[in-house]
């Protein structure tokens, strides 16, 4: 797909409002965290028979600390019953798991599972999943610039092409579309070097009720937008490149 395909080759997805569809529903939180485990393997399939070939989503950021013990905890308990739960069946769809942010701060048991999920899936192909965990958009761009200075670069050598090359999703092309549900409009320090010309798509609707219409709503607006990359339309942007 060139840059000005109609379906985006990359979307990111900020996975909002589980905490808030639970509560219209007078149950705990967790419910709301469950549902959106549910709603995301949903989505996965739903984006991979578009043809999007990376889905990229936040699934809990470097500030999701500061939330109450209880609903980390029990937010690191269902990473790892989702992984039990849904590996295989991703594993045979064709999905490529990967794990992007800070894994010091987590514990044994849940980088193991990771890792599980990561190499069981290496040589699938149909659509690659990205979840960040632990991540933070400024925390991406400052790993980048010490793994970078660790390789001994020097201020001259670090361009933007260089230190994208060190960033979290190094494997993957920027996203085309960034989806933010649950009515809040803002990126909230998810892949702020990534997004920098990212299409955005905000949504009403929270994200445990995300399905095939919010997906082809997304869509279909993204095919509508003159993408353009520092002023240049994208078609002529990418006859330039070529």
């Amino acid at each position: 797909m060139d840059r000005h395909s109609p379906i985006p080759r990359h979307v990111a997805v900020v996975m909002d409002g589980n905490g808030r569809w639970a509560k219209q529903r007078y149950m705990p939180r967790f419910f709301g965290h469950k549902a959106g485990v549910d709603a995301l393997v949903r989505a996965v399939d739903l984006f991979a028979e578009r043809g999007v070939e990376y889905l990229t989503v936040f699934a809990f950021s470097s500030e999701n600390w500061k939330r109450p013990s209880d609903e980390v905890s029990g937010l690191m308990g269902l990473v790892l019953v989702a992984v039990s739960k849904y590996l295989r069946r991703l594993a045979t769809d064709g999905v490529r798991i990967r794990i992007i942010g800070d894994r010091d701060a987590v514990t044994d048991k849940l980088r193991a599972a990771w890792e599980e999920a990561e190499s069981s899936t290496v040589h699938n192909t149909r659509i690659t999943l990205s979840v960040a965990f632990n991540y933070g958009g400024r925390w991406d761009v400052v790993q980048a610039c010490r793994r970078a200075m660790a390789d001994g670069l020097g201020p001259t050598e670090l361009t933007e092409d260089v230190l994208s090359r060190y960033t979290a999703l190094a494997f993957a092309p920027d996203p085309d579309l960034f989806i933010r549900t649950g009515g809040e409009m803002r990126i909230s320090n998810f892949l702020l070097w990534q997004a920098a010309y990212s299409e955005l798509f905000f949504t009403e609707c929270l994200w445990p009720d995300f399905g095939a219409t919010e997906v082809d709503a997304a869509l279909a607006t993204y095919a509508r937008r003159e993408r353009r990359f520092g002023g240049i339309p994208a078609r002529e942007a990418a006859a330039a490149a070529r």
